[in-house]
């Protein structure tokens, strides 16, 4: 009889970080070469760039991950059955496969789970390198006549230690999404986490670089920024339809189950602390449950595009964000077309990989709008005097 395996095993830690530095290495001396003789903030902007589009594709991997039911394939965290990857765990692995052959541990899903591990790792370490070279240029810009003289400062440093921070945040929701074994909450938590990290990284990616930003009418800053909240809103509304696997309660658009209406229990569907598939009374969760969590993402996606349709509309009209209007243009049609393929279609893999991208990808740009723009100053129009006051003047 196999022994429990505990949920947690550090034992293969020291390897993990070894390979996360050798994994982040390869970027580290791409960027070192093309940004050789740059500035320093040129260099740390290619850094910054580099580092966003790298967690961009561990966000994607990472909906790969859940959607081919990768979550659990190795039920320990870090290692996998407290090796540093599937190789030294074949036999338990093979174990828990013959035990339930369509069970969440193969040794296929074992891999795609320890690889978004090793990336999440990568991205880790490269995330540390860009603090510790912010704060060195921070240092150095201190200590230079430019510094001295008052110059314009760099990007504060706090951004990339904010950055650090949050990662390793977003690794302890990684370890509690294995642990707490695809706790809804918690899984949507982890994706919550995953934009966090993308805004923050755009945001030095934009600002590194230190480019003036594009002056705009303080409404449209705050239509922009109400925009962003909406989309982040709906990107957790699908979080939660995806890991509660609610996306084939509705199988018919516009239209679900032949109703407009059809029959929803929005107390269940929307009890937010709980483990996957069962209520808190230990019942199993009801399929009118299911269907209140995909119609509520439908629902709130009615109101989603039109604003991203009216954002676009304004964004067009400032030449220095035309790229951010053609991008948000383009994913809005992208996420149309990929939830449609998603509800009538059966839910296919690569249209749900697509539609989580497309998703963090509108985030990423509506923070990139955000970073390259300001509020514009408005003129201040001098009071005039009274008549006969000017005349005495």
């Amino acid at each position: 009889m196999m022994q429990a395996q505990p949920l947690y095993d550090l034992a293969p830690v020291l390897e993990l970080m070894a390979l996360g530095l050798a994994l982040a290495l390869l970027p580290l001396a791409w960027v070192w070469r093309r940004s050789r003789g740059r500035p320093h903030a040129a260099r740390l902007q290619a850094l910054a760039v580099l580092t966003l589009f790298l967690t961009f594709d561990l966000v994607l991997f990472g909906a790969f991950t859940r959607l081919t039911d990768s979550g659990l394939g190795c039920p320990d965290w870090p290692g996998c059955y407290g090796s540093a990857s599937p190789l030294g765990a074949r036999a338990e692995i093979a174990a828990a496969q013959q035990a339930l052959p369509s069970g969440p541990v193969t040794h296929g899903k074992a891999w795609v789970e320890m690889v978004h591990r090793y990336l999440a790792t990568g991205v880790g370490v490269l995330i540390i390198a860009l603090t510790v070279l912010v704060w060195r240029g921070q240092r150095r810009w201190r200590h230079a006549a430019v510094g001295a003289a008052g110059g314009a400062p760099p990007l504060s440093p706090w951004w990339a230690t904010a950055t650090l921070v949050w990662v390793c945040l977003q690794g302890a929701f990684g370890a509690l999404t294995v642990t707490m074994r695809l706790f809804p909450a918690i899984v949507t938590l982890h994706l919550l986490g995953g934009l966090v990290l993308l805004a923050l990284l755009c945001v030095q990616a934009v600002r590194q670089g230190g480019a003036a930003a594009e002056p705009v009418a303080p409404g449209l800053r705050r239509g922009l920024a109400a925009v962003l909240l909406l989309v982040v809103l709906q990107v957790l509304l699908g979080g939660w339809v995806s890991t509660n696997y609610a996306v084939l309660a509705c199988t018919t658009f516009p239209q679900c189950q032949g109703s407009w209406w059809p029959p929803m229990a929005f107390a269940e569907g929307f009890q937010l602390w709980r483990p996957l598939g069962v209520l808190k009374d230990g019942s199993h969760i009801s399929f009118a449950a299911l269907t209140a969590i995909h119609y509520t993402h439908r629902l709130a996606a009615y109101v989603v595009l039109p604003a991203l349709v009216w954002l676009v509309w304004r964004l067009w009209r400032l030449p220095r964000l035309h790229a951010q209007a053609r991008w948000l243009a383009g994913l809005a049609l992208l996420q149309l077309a990929t939830g449609l393929s998603n509800v009538v279609l059966g839910w296919p893999l690569p249209a749900a990989v697509l539609h989580t991208g497309g998703a963090a990808a509108l985030v990423v740009v509506l923070v990139w709008a955000l970073a390259a723009s300001r509020p514009a100053v408005q003129p201040v129009l001098a009071a005039r005097p009274p008549a006969g006051k000017e005349a005495l003047a």
